[in-house]
């Protein structure tokens, strides 16, 4: 259910510290003052469970979405109807504004894969401040080259990294630099979504997995993982790239 949001509002919906995680993301981190109002006033909140539709591929884009909580589902459709994960996002990830290049239609589909709380922001108005501001376009472009750098890291890290050290490298990419002591994350209960964002089958996922376990201090019991040195995980992980933790590509 969505719900419209003023400025007012924000703290009595807890939603003042998520404002603040926005700001932080390339798209708004830029953003002159007198820009940023015109979303935050215009953003939805939106609830969702586990398994709502958010859009299907070619659908028009008339939203793009911030995650406040929650995980989300990326994926296309072969012409044999099979369903293929592009991704999987977490919290203080943008999805869908790209679409406002694309023809005003979506080139992906996106479910809700644990249940999440979104802010939804009109694709319209992102378009318009594009082209009235260059700093919002540069903002943009800073956006979609994050992705990119991202796209090439993938690539990079199915030639160099093992299955283990690339679920390293997604765990540690949940973490922040500051995160030097015990880290507690939340993943999707459905591994399946991990293995395939991974490019990896359930199974060679699982002895992946249990070796990660072996080899490093992190624990996992259910959809629960602790990490207990995020430098010990960079150490595992980071030495088969060509990047340093924090990746230079997040948000």
């Amino acid at each position: 259910m969505a719900e419209i949001l003023k400025f007012d509002e924000q703290r009595s919906t807890g939603l003042d510290s998520t404002f603040g995680l926005l700001r932080q993301h390339s798209l708004f981190a830029a953003m002159p003052e007198d820009v940023y109002p015109l979303f935050t006033a215009a953003a939805k909140k939106l609830s969702l469970k586990k398994g709502d539709q958010l859009f299907l591929q070619d659908d028009p884009a008339e939203w793009f979405y911030f995650i406040a909580s929650g995980w989300i589902k990326l994926f296309r459709e072969t012409v044999d109807g099979d369903e293929a994960v592009l991704d999987v996002l977490t919290k203080g990830h943008i999805f869908g504004e790209s679409a406002i290049f694309d023809g005003g239609v979506h080139v992906a589909g996106a479910s809700v894969a644990e249940n999440a709380v979104l802010l939804s922001f009109p694709t319209s108005l992102l378009k318009s401040a594009i082209t009235k501001d260059h700093d919002v376009a540069l903002g943009m472009l800073a956006s979609i080259s994050r992705k990119r750098r991202q796209q090439s890291q993938d690539i990079e890290k199915l030639s160099l990294q093992n299955t283990s050290q690339r679920i390293a490298c997604f765990l540690l990419r949940m973490c922040r630099a500051s995160d030097a002591e015990k880290v507690s994350l939340s993943l999707p209960y459905d591994k399946s979504l991990i293995a395939a964002r991974l490019s990896m089958k359930s199974e060679t996922f699982s002895r992946a997995l249990s070796k990660l376990q072996r080899e490093t201090s992190i624990s996992i019991k259910g959809s629960s993982v602790v990490i207990p040195d995020t430098n010990e995980l960079a150490a595992f992980t980071c030495s088969q790239c060509s990047q340093e933790f924090p990746c230079a590509d997040l948000h």
